[in-house]
């Protein structure tokens, strides 16, 4: 089911507020559970309906290198724990007949990750809805995060994970540049 029912997240929202021993009907939570966690999910949860996924307009191809596009920011929802995790992705892809506008990747991103998903779905989601979408000779997609159901629950610590995901076959010479751009962006990121 794609459609988002305000109704039902309204619903759940002021049962999980009495659920934890609070009273839905104070004056300060009845925003809570009528409109600011019903707009959230709507927004967080986009990614499920294909109404919102960014239009990928493609242009005729100017290159056969490497288009490399680091330090894309995430943001998601743990499907085990409805708690986020967030980190950064890094994009590569060799184009065939047609490129797609750098910001675009950015915002197919944002879409595959405004859902309920595992790390390691997202990845390869990401890889290959990219692959169908630009339809690339290859694509390669390395996920860097940090799970809120780590670090408020379970172990509570503050760790990252990384997964990667390839679609058709990378050369060496491209993994080696992919390699070294997820590191110079990695490297520039320590500046700040």
């Amino acid at each position: 089911m794609n459609n988002f029912n305000e109704e039902k997240a309204r619903e759940g929202a002021r049962l999980l507020l009495e659920a934890v021993g609070r009273d839905p009907g104070e004056r300060s939570l009845s925003d809570t559970w009528m409109r600011r966690v019903p707009a959230m999910l709507e927004t967080l949860t986009e990614g499920r309906r294909p109404e919102e996924k960014p239009t990928m307009r493609t242009f005729e191809t100017e290159t056969d290198s490497l288009v490399v596009k680091t330090g894309i920011p995430l943001y998601s929802l743990c499907e085990h724990h409805l708690l986020p995790f967030h980190g950064v992705a890094h994009v590569a892809y060799r184009p065939e007949e047609s490129m797609v506008g750098l910001s675009k990747l950015a915002r197919y991103v944002r879409w595959r990750s405004r859902r309920l998903t595992t790390q390691e779905a997202l990845t390869n989601d990401i890889a290959t809805g990219l692959a169908d979408e630009i339809d690339a000779a290859c694509v390669a997609v390395e996920i860097t995060a940090t799970h809120m159901c780590e670090a408020m629950r379970g172990v509570e610590m503050s760790t990252a994970t990384t997964t990667r995901e390839t679609v058709g076959e990378l050369s060496t010479t491209d993994r080696e540049q992919f390699r070294e751009s997820i590191h110079r962006a990695d490297a520039a990121n320590d500046h700040f």
